[in-house]
């Protein structure tokens, strides 16, 4: 495929108001990535080429999205809705440029697989000139039947104009489909708006090419494949649908996941092969976990690495830039920000390590917040290799401990502490005997009182 030119045209033009929603449709999010990227991260997979965006509301915004993943992009304006033939005319200019091979999808259908879209390619590439793609719904009502005739696509016909006979086809039209480029223009200027909606419909194509005596034929894809997103509940099934594949194709590379189906993954999530991940983890986009490392239970993880055969969790929260070391820790309700944790480290539970480096093999005790932020600024931590820092202890920054340095429990530290020193940041404890019967007398006099008044 890669000796033939290609232009994927992505039709994106649409209002989507049943989505009830301030944000242009293609843009709503399918594990953290906009559907109209995932169309175009398919159509980028199906061979390389060029994309041309067909657009309408929030025309820059889709445009910019695109750019993120496909930076050679280019948008067309339709600027009046009349159908989907229309909509790929929007794209003339691009089409007249010249490709061996034209792709129609649309940016509302996210769960299209590359491997769909380079059959089609290989399809045109064998020497038919129009590929629809086309699906097997357990209930074929109200989508456009495909009237195959002696191994050939002849028609598309929608449900309201088929005969009894073709109502009972439950091979479907998907929508989507390849075309030879050199007959795209001529097809397309083709197509006549005398219908109901009077609207120039992409499917007549079809008909078209077959009167012409043009090889017109059809591949079955999954009926996920072409699934459009139109309201909310769509988008949260089509999420499960690409979570569940995210899920089985992790567990086929060689990651343990011992109850799959409460992970959840991005977009862009690596997992490398043998490690583990408990259930009920959530992974936000940028994360890069490696090869033996552990995930407990309820963990949230966000632009974070955690290095070979690291363990984190239960109940930990990486947040942007945490970066675990090899065979580092990081346990049950623990937050790291910015901050590197080097190998070996532990900061076991109930811990902030915010903007910060940890040394390897540092033991950072319960309750340690690093304090790195003063209302304005943002401020380091650099704590060395095999510092100790005990339980209830506040570094406020900026400030440095020192390699094999020693924190005392319930310490405030507020200056830097050289290698291999011990230090304080607490007040001495001073004990009053009796003292405590005293108050208790004192303060249950001041209660009576005060109830004596009422």
């Amino acid at each position: 495929m890669t000796s033939r030119t290609c232009l994927s045209i992505i039709l994106a033009a649409g209002e989507g108001t049943r989505m009830k929603s301030a944000l242009p449709k293609v843009l709503h999010r399918i594990a953290g990535l906009p559907l109209i990227c995932h169309v175009a991260n398919a159509v980028r997979g199906a061979g390389e080429g060029d994309i041309a965006l067909v657009v309408g509301r929030g025309a820059d915004e889709v445009k910019a999205a695109v750019e993120k993943v496909s930076p050679d992009v280019s948008a067309y304006e339709q600027k009046e809705r009349l159908g989907t033939a229309h909509a790929v005319l929007a794209a003339r200019e691009a089409i007249a440029r010249g490709y061996d091979d034209l792709l129609i999808v649309f940016g509302d259908t996210p769960l299209i697989e590359e491997g769909a879209l380079t059959e089609a390619r290989s399809k045109l590439a064998e020497g038919f000139d129009i590929v629809v793609m086309g699906f097997r719904p357990a209930d074929p009502a109200g989508y456009g039947r495909l009237i195959e005739k002696e191994g050939r696509l002849v028609a598309i016909r929608e449900e309201k104009d088929a005969t009894a006979e073709e109502k009972s086809i439950n091979f479907c039209n998907g929508g989507l489909m390849a075309l030879r480029g050199e007959l795209a223009l001529a097809l397309l200027d083709a197509v006549r708006n005398d219908n109901a909606k009077g609207e120039f419909y992409l499917t007549d194509i079809v008909e078209i090419a077959h009167a012409q005596g043009r090889k017109v034929t059809t591949i079955e894809v999954p009926v996920d494949n072409v699934i459009g997103i139109n309201t909310r509940v769509e988008l949260a099934e089509a999420e499960a649908i690409w979570q569940a594949r995210k899920r089985r194709s992790v567990m086929l590379s060689g990651v343990t996941m011992i109850a799959p189906e409460t992970v959840f993954f991005s977009h862009d999530t690596l997992v490398e092969a043998d490690a583990i991940i408990e259930p009920n983890v959530f992974f936000g986009p940028g994360v890069h976990v490696a090869s033996g490392a552990l995930i407990h239970s309820f963990c949230h993880l966000e632009e974070a690495r955690v290095g070979p055969n690291a363990e984190i969790g239960p109940f930990a929260r990486l947040r942007p830039g945490a970066d675990l070391g090899e065979k580092s820790k990081v346990g049950n309700f623990c937050e790291v920000k910015n901050a590197t944790v080097a190998k070996g480290a532990k900061v076991n539970h109930l811990s902030y390590i915010g903007d910060a480096t940890v040394g390897a093999g540092a033991n950072i005790g319960a309750g340690t917040i690093t304090c790195n932020y003063d209302g304005y600024n943002k401020w380091r931590t650099e704590i060395g290799e095999g510092a100790f820092v005990g339980s209830n202890t506040s570094l406020v920054a900026p400030v440095s401990i020192g390699s094999n340095a020693y924190i005392a429990s319930g310490s405030v530290i507020t200056e830097n502490v050289p290698d291999s020193a011990l230090a304080f940041g607490r007040a001495r404890q001073v004990t009053k005997e009796g003292r405590a019967t005293a108050l208790r007398e004192q303060y249950a006099a001041i209660k009576a009182a005060k109830k004596a008044e009422k």
